[in-house]
């Protein structure tokens, strides 16, 4: 789609995953025409779709950092939204394990951060709490510390959400549409993409792992984006009996390390790995980061590798050379940077969205909250742990098609597949369609309704 001659944008948010999708969520219910640019043929099909999809209490976030204070902010903002729009959240809880002395003489520290961050609920406890809130762990463990408020969140449906809210709210989505050239006026900006030019007064990059190339567009050099590639291990819903809360690692200076957590979908996920690349699109998986998660799965929770792998998947995380968020507003080129924001995006999203139109407000973007903002979509649940369509007598007596499963190992209609293709903003393919579904995510990977719901994709273009 080209959009040259579609007119001038009050504003351009590029990149729509989690945090480009909530920024343009947020600005638009001001009296702003908005314009959501993304690379990729779908929402959410960067960074913001492959992570381990928890809703972080921000307990161990560096005190004092921005990242710290959005996180502690997008918790709440996020935990509200979700019970507005059906997005599927579990309240299950984490365990951080400590393995040596050395582990073990970290907890008070990090009980103190989390006091430090405004979490005051955390738990030092003994080996014997430990094995008796997560009685399937490996052997050795020497103690822990109880996060009573972690969570697991679908991912997927909270950038959807995002999206289509912002829509519904007037944001033009522009797909395939990516930056290729910046090109600034008086007071505007035009964005050369591969779908066309776009003309906003005002712009914000929140491009994830590109954001750094974006900065450089607009005469910066102020950060480096290092993709940093997380493999994870999903095992089989007959797992999930091991696992019911989340299982942390004590945190290095890599990152939290290997975790063991349930997911909303009943899976469980091992992972993920931490190994930078320089290739910002190589989302494989290796034989090496497997290894790698075997060996810790067998440390964490050896029961867990006898159970079935389902599937394996790889993201990359935005890794940059700074230990913040790096979110700012150059006035003068109506410019506002969203940099560095690692897997805690997810959480902080709607903080960030926030802090973001409260910035380029005080640098002269103008600010007319809106009084006509429609109601938030309700999302299709995807959640095992609450009601879905193929259970759902009183829905199916309604509308049979919810009634005819046509995805038996995730248990998704015919309805739910109508749904997602006729939604305000419809999957361009069957990866798409998997994210607002969970259709082919089960044990035979679409072996055997990929067919059938290909065609029903097929048909509906």
């Amino acid at each position: 789609m080209s959009t040259t001659g579609v007119g001038t944008f009050d504003v351009a948010v590029i990149g729509a995953g989690i945090v480009g999708s909530a920024i343009a969520r947020e600005l638009a219910g001001h009296e702003l025409s908005v314009a959501l640019l993304e690379a990729r043929d779908d929402v959410g099909d960067g960074t913001s779709k492959a992570n381990t999809a928890i809703l972080h209490t921000g307990f161990d976030a560096k005190p004092g950092t921005l990242e710290s204070r959005l996180v502690r902010e997008g918790y709440h903002l996020l935990y509200g939204y979700a019970a507005r729009t059906g997005i599927p959240v579990e309240h299950t809880g984490a365990l951080l394990v400590a393995w040596t002395a050395e582990e073990l003489d970290a907890l008070p520290g990090l009980k103190e951060k989390a006091g430090l961050n405004g979490y005051d609920k955390t738990e030092i406890v003994g080996a014997e709490e430990v094995y008796r809130l997560a009685p399937h762990l490996g052997e050795g463990a020497l103690g822990g510390l109880t996060v009573p408020d972690e969570s697991i969140i679908c991912t997927w449906t909270t950038n959807l959400a995002l999206a289509t809210e912002a829509v519904l709210r007037g944001v033009t989505l522009l797909l395939n549409h990516r930056v290729l050239t910046v090109e600034e006026h008086w007071e505007s900006t035009t964005l050369r993409t591969s779908g066309g030019d776009v003309t906003a007064r005002w712009v914000v990059n929140a491009a994830g792992l590109g954001a750094d190339v974006v900065d450089r567009l607009f005469g910066y050099d102020r950060f480096t984006v290092t993709p940093r590639r997380g493999e994870l291990l999903v095992y089989d819903k007959l797992a999930r009996p091991l696992a019911d809360r989340i299982i942390l690692p004590v945190p290095s200076s890599r990152g939290k390390g290997v975790l063991v957590s349930p997911t909303v979908y009943g899976n469980v996920l091992l992972g993920p790995t931490a190994e930078d690349l320089l290739d910002r699109t190589d989302t494989g998986t290796s034989e090496r980061g497997l290894e790698f998660l075997l060996e810790k799965g067998r440390k964490i929770m050896p029961e867990l590798l006898r159970e079935e792998v389902t599937a394996t998947y790889a993201g990359l995380r935005a890794a940059s050379d700074r230990q913040d968020y790096l979110i700012e507003a150059d006035a003068e080129h109506r410019y506002v940077l969203v940099g560095g924001i690692r897997s805690t995006g997810l959480t902080a999203g709607m903080a960030i969205a926030r802090y973001v139109t409260e910035l380029a407000g005080k640098a002269g973007l103008p600010l007319v909250p809106r009084t006509d903002l429609p109601e938030p979509p309700r999302m299709p649940n995807l959640g095992e742990a609450f009601l879905r369509p193929y259970q759902d007598a009183e829905r199916i007596a309604a509308d049979p098609a919810y009634g005819k499963v046509v995805c038996f190992c995730e248990r998704v209609t015919e309805g739910e597949i109508r749904d997602a293709l006729t939604s305000p903003i419809p999957p361009a393919g069957l990866e798409g369609l998997r994210r607002r579904t969970r259709a082919m995510n089960g044990r035979c990977q679409g072996f055997f309704c990929g067919a059938e719901i290909g065609n029903l994709l097929e048909a509906d273009r």
